[in-house]
């Protein structure tokens, strides 16, 4: 009798080792599938990051959250591409004609407006080509008129696209005059091209205002024009078209930055140091 009680004493305690070991390795397999979606990929415009934005919102986000952002800074041009091919989960981007074709295709689901700030035109303080307060349209004009040096970015960013709808809307081609500059590159370096040039160049306020202490003998020349406003969308890539998409993690995002404590934060960022915001909350 005390032979059979051994046995299944010994039996017993065989079922809960194997229990638990079974356990731990659904557990874990739990675990590492939990980990593995808490990944996310951001491709935004390089303004978003050379601001210094990002710096701000990225970690608020990864703490509220949980996911880990890995962000891929690139014009706008190349993020929404990404968006396209599925190699990016959430997009924060501002050319919205071209937002609104990957959209109508699919490609994106969920757009919301998030901010906006401004496009202004900045050049030499001698100014040569004396656009100093006029329209942006005059002022692209006159820059053509002076075959003034003008440095573009040359990218397909959002900044690009809306300096070549200007070119467009005065029926210049700025490619055929002498002194026209694409770098190729993003903002940053493209403001560092015009110091170099002592150039004109249009640029978002709030990476020139990021920017200023460096850029020595360029002033802020053209502002406040209609046609200068730049605005901010994110939206999340359609997991019906690219599967290996994280959708949860890119409406998080999404939820994230339209919500009203994020908002307050895009529209206090640069006040302390600039003395003006960087960017304004813009939600639908």
């Amino acid at each position: 009798m005390k032979k059979k009680r051994f046995f299944l004493v010994l039996l017993l305690a065989l079922f809960v080792v194997i229990s638990g070991c079974s356990n731990q390795t659904t557990d874990k397999k739990k675990e590492d599938k939990v980990v593995q979606n808490k990944d996310l990929i951001l491709a935004t415009t390089t303004s978003t990051q050379d601001s210094g934005l990002l710096d701000i919102l990225q970690p608020l986000f990864e703490e509220e959250s949980g996911y880990k952002v890995k962000t891929i800074a690139v014009g706008t041009g190349q993020a929404l591409e990404m968006g396209k091919k599925g190699e990016a989960d959430v997009l924060l981007v501002h050319a919205p004609a071209a937002e609104m074709e990957l959209m109508d295709s699919g490609d994106a689901i969920n757009r919301k407006r998030v901010m906006y700030n401004d496009f202004i035109i900045i050049g030499p303080s001698s100014d040569p080509a004396g656009i100093k307060g006029l329209d942006v349209k005059q002022a692209f004009e006159k820059i053509a008129a002076a075959n003034a040096t003008f440095i573009s970015r040359g990218d397909d960013s959002g900044t690009h696209k809306k300096e070549l709808a200007i070119w467009k809307s005065i029926n210049v081609d700025p490619k055929a005059a002498d002194n026209y500059l694409e770098t190729g590159q993003g903002m940053g370096p493209t403001l560092n091209v015009t110091v170099e040039k002592l150039g004109y160049t249009l640029t978002d306020r709030a990476t020139f205002l990021a920017q200023e202490k460096n850029l020595k003998d360029l002033t802020l020349l053209v502002e406040g024009d209609e046609d200068l406003l730049n605005i901010y969308h994110v939206m999340q890539v359609n997991p019906e078209k690219h599967d290996k998409v994280n959708s949860e993690g890119a409406k998080a995002f999404v939820e994230f930055l339209i919500d009203e404590e994020t908002q307050q934060v895009i529209e206090d960022f640069g006040k302390e140091e600039f003395g003006q915001s960087l960017f304004f909350k813009y939600t639908e």
